[in-house]
């Protein structure tokens, strides 16, 4: 039993946050508050976060410079078959070179590109989830540590 208490933790904390993301999403005019790679944002937060992907750090900025590329080549380049790469490319570079590295937001130009988005979608969905995120996934971390220093020996 010990060995699924901390998986259904990192899943309930995931349940949460895009649960959370989705009714505000449907219960909010004229925003937007969810987007796929948030999904796999998910995992890395709640399911592995000590790993250096799933740092706060990495998962805003990460998502943020990547957004930003794809909406860049959405108003200003193009949306070619050579764009959508070189603005994959770029967001992985971006990401590296600023130590933002969060695998999901690879996703992020893509989405931006292949659905046509402005400026907006820079502070919703992409800044307002990730910080939604963020914090549930802080928040969640807390309480696993609580359960691991509350654990009586075997």
């Amino acid at each position: 039993m010990k060995r699924f208490i901390l998986p259904i933790i990192s899943g309930l904390g995931a349940t949460l946050a895009i649960g959370l993301l989705a009714l505000l999403n449907g219960t909010l005019k004229d925003i937007v508050l969810l987007m796929a790679p948030f999904g796999a944002t998910a995992v890395l937060v709640f399911g592995i976060p000590d790993s250096p992907l799933a740092q706060p750090k990495n998962v805003i900025f990460g998502h943020l410079i990547t957004a930003m590329i794809g909406i860049i080549f959405v108003q200003y380049i193009g949306i070619t078959p050579l764009d959508l790469g070189l603005a994959t490319g770029l967001g992985v570079t971006a990401m590296l070179v600023t130590n933002t590295t969060h695998p999901p937001a690879g996703a992020n130009p893509l989405l931006i590109m292949l659905s046509g988005q402005n400026w907006e979608f820079l502070i919703s969905p992409v800044l307002i989830g990730a910080l939604v995120i963020v914090a549930l996934g802080k928040t969640m971390l807390r309480f696993q540590h609580q359960i691991i220093s509350n654990k009586k020996p075997n």
